[in-house]
């Protein structure tokens, strides 16, 4: 959104404006988008980043974005849910959400419910009743067992689904798809009306993107980064009362939990993180040229030592690496333990997905995992498949 003056405010407090540090062209528009040629994926639609900073909240966000350019639907395959490290950390998640806020006979709304997994795990722990909203959404992958009081609507969640009031509404992994952030969170608020309720909202935690130039982390679909203060800050703006803002996965992800209410939930969190939040984006321009040139270094010692290099991990931050590397040579395919995703191509650059038993005939001689905290998953999979390469993680880039 611009101002009068071409100024672009920030969409999250609507008072400050938005000052680009990180830019990005020809990205592909989607990165779990399921494609089923090579050419098809080489093809695909790209458009602009131009991360933005507001020096008055703390929130970035891409300026250039262009909500038409995206594309949810039965195709985008975005599940984690085959990983065991990643199962475990699911349903702890679901039960401790459970004995938090005593979620038993309760109305359960999950915003953007992927496949609906967690809201399964709610609903059944808890014997809720749940309505899930998500575009993906596939009956043939998850759908509600004989019995349990669950329904899910394959659509996004909008003006028009703002009759569906809960006790407790859940939205994981979402927020950072949406630009309007402020708009998007009012919105929720006021479909709850005078009801009761409490929220739980989870995002990727940008404090770890910035600080680290984690960006594997930066591509079109996530259009908003918060940090502590801003995600807090939003949701005030919003007219919830925030309870907790917490931090899950190894600090990948940020979490907040807020009522409908004022219960005496304290101060706002972060203020003082405004400075700190300045200086890694004035940093970010010189970590990632140093982040690019590790990389690059790298790729081309192993192509002339003629070693064969796969990345582990075919979403999301597979599609950022490979693109924002320009690497259409010297990796010689994407690994992903998610059958579903098996047998298409990168959206970009075109490289195959393929499963952990491909690689037994390749013998690949490095490994470059897309997620450090799916390392020893990681390496166990290819010890057990007798296979010894070298292993990085993308955040080696930024300890050496």
């Amino acid at each position: 959104m611009s101002d009068n003056k071409g100024t672009i405010v920030c969409p999250n407090c609507k008072q400050g404006a938005m000052k680009v540090f990180h830019t990005a062209t020809g990205v592909p528009t989607n990165s779990c988008i399921l494609l089923g040629t090579r050419q098809e994926a080489l093809d695909y639609p790209t458009g602009d980043i131009a991360l933005g900073f507001c020096d008055v909240c703390g929130f970035v966000g891409n300026t250039a974005f262009d909500a038409r350019l995206t594309e949810y639907s039965g195709r985008y395959e975005e599940t984690q849910g085959f990983s065991p490290t990643f199962q475990r950390f699911h349903q702890d998640l679901a039960d401790r959400l459970v004995a938090q806020f005593h979620l038993e006979d309760r109305e359960i709304l999950e915003i953007g419910c992927g496949k609906g997994e967690f809201l399964l795990m709610l609903c059944a722990d808890g014997k809720n009743r749940g309505v899930g909203y998500d575009p993906g959404y596939r009956a043939d992958r998850h759908a509600p067992a004989p019995g349990e009081n669950v329904r899910f609507v394959a659509d996004f969640y909008t003006e028009k689904c703002t009759d569906t009031a809960a006790d407790f509404v859940c939205c994981k992994m979402t927020l950072e798809h949406i630009p309007e952030t402020l708009d998007f969170v009012t919105m929720t608020r006021l479909a709850q009306g005078d009801r009761p309720a409490e929220i739980f909202f989870m995002i990727p935690d940008a404090t770890r993107i910035l600080q680290d130039c984690a960006f594997e982390d930066v591509y079109y679909e996530h259009c908003s980064y918060f940090s502590p203060h801003s995600l807090d800050r939003l949701f005030r703006g919003a007219g919830f009362f925030p309870t907790a803002v917490g931090s899950e996965y190894d600090g990948q992800y940020l979490t907040i939990a807020a009522d409908t209410a004022d219960h005496g939930g304290g101060p706002l969190v972060g203020s003082g993180q405004l400075d700190e939040l300045a200086r890694w984006v004035e940093g970010f321009p010189e970590l990632f040229a140093g982040q690019l040139k590790f990389w690059r270094d790298r790729l081309a010692s192993w192509s002339q030592e003629g070693k064969t290099a796969v990345i582990w991990g075919s979403g999301s931050k597979g599609v950022s690496f490979l693109t924002t590397l320009g690497l259409d040579e010297g990796i010689a395919g994407a690994v992903d333990i998610n059958p579903h995703r098996q047998g298409y191509f990168m959206p970009g650059t075109g490289h195959r997905i393929f499963g952990p038993d491909e690689l037994v005939e390749l013998k690949p001689d490095v490994v470059i995992i897309m997620n450090p905290i799916y390392r020893r998953e990681i390496a166990a999979d290819l010890a057990k498949r007798g296979l010894t390469p070298e292993i990085l993680a993308v955040d080696d880039g930024v300890k050496k």
